[in-house]
């Protein structure tokens, strides 16, 4: 298959059959070239295998994890049995009687994301120790043990929240080892929207624990919050499993010096038949760059103390990433995720379990935007504009909130939850799959999982303090806790503007040049390319049209190649630089 392009016209890719193998003649490849050549304004991306596609997907499932972990408990929080249980009542059997205090709802929600902190640090061990996968499923288990513990508590609100801090750490472990997993396999035209799956499968878990609260709400007995919890197990079972028939990362196999068995993971990620293998230029040139790069990160000790050096732009990164991850926090989405159904509850809406519905699935529906955008129109620019939607519309919601009486005005209510629509179909489309993107090509390979345990550990150690302290804080200034997130979002658009550098169209290699380059400035950084090569856009052009030699050259013989060919889709220049990228 391939990648479709964004514009309304394309060209059709070389013949071929279903097993990728070519089914043309030597006067259809001379055709299907000659017809290429006359529209080069129009690139067309190069053949992504199956196997690429159902890697980012089994991944994946490890940000459905974290979404319907993160979703289901806004509506156990507000079921009947759960609330008798757990919560303090005043008359015994009287579900109507029974709140939790401050401390033991922001406990319950919040000791997820202390597990998910710690998880995360350990998870870059792990992942660099065991490989992507199998520490992938290693996580797998961890949660399925804290699903276990929460699953059978029955009197105990301590046991709840220990469950839910030792499934956090499964979580954690799983947000850091998957965007790098899923950056390092991804074709590079295609990564973008591979690494942002993550987060498309958080919104859909996210949804798919409100579709499911919903229905299991009339439920009598404990079964209406018991059987939601439990059916995390099934998608704990299905990443675990699943992620062992995928290749390994090639490039973590290359850092152990497992060359052979990395050049036939990625042949299976970029669906080249095994007989293929040692003809394709396209496969040789690929793992020669990823060989050189391992080659020389495995002349520097790259400890966590790596992460922090000022060389190569290496702490400038480590503190970027998780200045990033900590504004993705601070947007103000999980104010809405976590404490959805008790903020519509406040407006006067009737069913609040119908209105956490309606967000979800403008999250999830708004999230295959997201795709779009971040591929389309880079990185930068798309969170820019983000932060300024998301921070208007809530300046909305909080003036609403504030100045009006939401309880009791329904059109105050209204108006609030459409401001609430409109900021997660920013959030959405921007800030929720962009800054995982970035998570997994920012950093160089040498410290890319420690580095990207750090941001992650940033997301989680915030995501904590807003679950906890939000009951105490919308209890003391309400609805104007709006608007502090509001200027969150304005302060997030400055910093990626000021510090961000567009790392879109290009090899993961390519971007750590990138910002070692002293003439390249995040605000200019869009036209910087590759030494050789006069832009960005003529590096993207040529690599397609190499991706697409290759792809021929495979499969045909030696002499309907010809000479000018190969000297056509050979690199232009300082062929040492370009061989590393």
């Amino acid at each position: 298959m391939t990648w479709p392009s964004p514009s309304h016209l394309q060209i059709s890719p070389a013949p071929t059959l279903s097993n990728g193998s070519l089914s043309c003649s030597r006067r259809q490849v001379f055709w299907w070239r000659l017809v290429k050549s006359t529209v080069p304004q129009l690139p067309q991306a190069a053949p992504v295998g199956y196997v690429a596609v159902m890697l980012a997907l089994v991944a994946s499932m490890g940000g459905f994890i974290f979404g319907y972990d993160t979703g289901q408990i806004s509506d156990i929080l507000l079921m009947s049995d759960f609330k008798l249980r757990f919560a303090h009542c005043n008359t015994a059997g009287d579900a109507s009687t029974c709140e939790f205090s401050r401390v033991r709802e922001g406990l319950i929600v919040s000791l997820l994301s202390i597990g998910t902190l710690i998880g995360a640090l350990i998870g870059a061990s792990i992942a660099d120790f065991f490989g992507r996968r199998n520490a992938m499923s290693l996580e797998c288990a961890i949660f399925i043990a804290g699903v276990i513990i929460q699953v059978t508590a029955f009197t105990s609100w301590v046991q709840i929240m220990v469950g839910r801090f030792i499934s956090g750490l499964g979580v954690g472990g799983l947000s850091a080892a998957v965007p790098v997993y899923q950056a390092e396999t991804a074709p590079p035209q295609i990564r973008g929207a591979m690494t942002a799956t993550y987060q498309l499968f958080i919104t859909f878990g996210i949804l798919v624990a409100y579709l499911i609260s919903f229905g299991t709400r009339e439920m009598h007995g404990s079964g209406s919050w018991r059987t939601v919890v439990a059916i995390g197990i099934i998608w704990a079972l299905v990443l675990g499993i699943g992620i062992q028939f995928m290749p390994e990362s090639p490039r973590w196999l290359a850092s152990r010096n497992r060359m052979e068995e990395a050049k036939f993971a990625l042949a299976r990620a970029r669906q080249v038949r095994v007989d293929d293998i040692h003809a394709n230029n396209l496969l040789d040139r690929e793992i020669e760059g990823i060989r050189q790069n391992a080659e020389y990160e495995r002349k520097i000790r790259a400890g966590w103390l790596e992460c922090f050096s000022p060389q190569r732009k290496t702490l400038y990164r480590t503190l970027l990433g998780m200045s990033l991850q900590c504004l993705q926090q601070l947007t103000g989405a999980n104010y809405f995720f976590y404490y959805g159904a008790t903020i519509f509850q406040s407006v006067g809406i009737s069913d609040s379990y119908v209105t956490q519905i309606i967000l979800g699935s403008v999250n999830f529906g708004c999230t295959f935007g997201g795709l779009y955008v971040m591929e389309r129109f880079g990185r930068r620019r798309p969170l820019i504009i983000g932060g300024l939607w998301q921070s208007a519309w809530l300046f909305v919601f909080a003036g609403a909130g504030t100045g009006g009486d939401p309880e009791h005005r329904k059109s105050t209510g209204t108006l609030m939850i459409v401001a609430a629509c409109f900021f997660i179909l920013g959030f959405a489309t921007t800030w929720a799959p962009g800054i995982w993107i970035l998570i997994g090509e920012t950093f160089p390979t040498r410290t890319r999982a420690k580095q990207g345990a750090l941001s992650t550990a940033s997301n989680w150690l915030w995501n904590f303090l807003l679950a906890f302290f939000t009951p105490f804080i919308v209890s003391s200034i309400g609805f104007s806790y709006g608007f502090v997130f509001a200027g969150c979002n304005l302060l997030g658009a400055a910093v990626v503007y000021f510090f961000l550098y567009e790392s879109s169209g290009l090899s993961l290699e390519a971007v750590d040049i990138m910002y070692q380059d002293p003439t390249c400035k995040p605000w200019n950084s869009r036209q910087w390319a590759p030494e050789g090569y006069s832009s960005r856009e003529e590096f993207e052009t040529r690599t397609n049209e190499e991706n697409d030699s290759g792809v021929l050259s495979s499969t045909t013989d030696q002499d309907a190649k010809g000479v000018s060919d190969e000297k056509r889709l050979s690199p232009p220049e300082h062929e040492d630089q370009s061989a590393r990228i």
